[in-house]
């Protein structure tokens, strides 16, 4: 079938075509011959079941995959009570939306707070995604996927081992492979194919052929400093990484069918474009 393309959220080219309703983007979207949409609830899982529902049959029609992005304040590592109850009540949330609308996943940050023993913190992560689990399938959202998402900043639970780590507890987590931040996380690693050929190597090694084959990606170029990631950044600016065209070349000579979504800094409509058309020329240069 071929890699899925689309963006994060609703850029202003959105809004600057008189659309008004994220209800509109999957018919923009298929206009555009892009096919995935990854809704934004990073400040609050604000949608009803309504919306939710109607949203799901409009991508159903339009061939665009769903996929949630759950709010930022979750902290998966933490060992306060409340920040607990908090983090699994948006995660549980995010997943309720997640199943009104049919979305393929829930992507989300694990946390900040890492601090010195990262080992310990990410214990207490397990251990409060296996209780986040357990509820789901009590409310019946056993089947709707969590996927942790690679941290931009060193200082924060997420590195490609700690994702896989969390994936490996439970089928229901998939990982959610930010190229960004891992670009970013390690000031600058990403920059020859070897080095794009690893994660993707790492991830079907420690789950198995089809969680690679199926992979959620993001890609962007980013802005980083020592501490890591310090903002989204723009094709159209041409000075940032990472390099698309050598990931590009992987899913092809691979044979994958990721879903790839783009968070460029309001264009990211503009941006998952260029990398479709990016991908595109390299497979039809290499079938041909």
């Amino acid at each position: 079938m071929g890699a899925r393309f689309g963006p994060a959220g609703n850029p202003p080219s959105f809004y600057a075509r008189g659309f008004k309703s994220s209800l509109e983007m999957p018919g923009w979207l298929k206009e555009l011959g892009l096919t995935a949409y990854e809704y934004q609830c990073v400040r609050g899982v604000n949608i009803g079941e309504q919306a939710a529902v109607r949203l799901g049959e409009v991508a159903r029609r339009y061939d665009i995959a769903l996929s949630i992005h759950a709010p930022y304040y979750i902290t998966l590592g933490t060992d306060d009570p409340a920040l607990k109850e908090k983090t699994k009540m948006h995660l549980l949330k995010s997943m309720q939306a997640a199943r009104w609308m049919g979305a393929r996943v829930v992507v989300f940050h694990p946390g900040t707070g890492v601090g010195r023993d990262r080992k310990e913190v990410l214990s207490r992560a397990k251990k409060l995604l296996k209780e986040v689990l357990a509820e789901a399938g009590e409310m019946g959202l056993g089947d709707v996927r969590l996927a942790p998402e690679t941290a931009g900043k060193p200082a924060q639970l997420g590195t490609l081992e700690e994702i896989l780590e969390l994936c490996a507890l439970d089928a229901q987590v998939v990982p959610a492979v930010d190229f960004a931040h891992l670009h970013a996380a390690g000031g600058g690693c990403l920059k020859e194919v070897d080095d794009f050929a690893r994660v993707l190597d790492r991830v079907e090694e420690c789950l198995g052929r089809r969680a690679v084959e199926e992979l959620h990606v993001h890609f962007s170029p980013i802005e980083y400093t020592a501490k890591g990631e310090k903002r989204h950044r723009t094709l159209e600016e041409g000075l940032y990484g990472p390099d698309f065209s050598l990931l590009a070349g992987l899913l092809v000579e691979r044979d994958l069918s990721p879903t790839v979504i783009c968070e460029s800094y309001d264009r990211q409509v503009e941006d998952a474009l260029a990398y479709r058309d990016l991908y595109l020329k390299i497979k039809s240069s290499r079938e041909g």
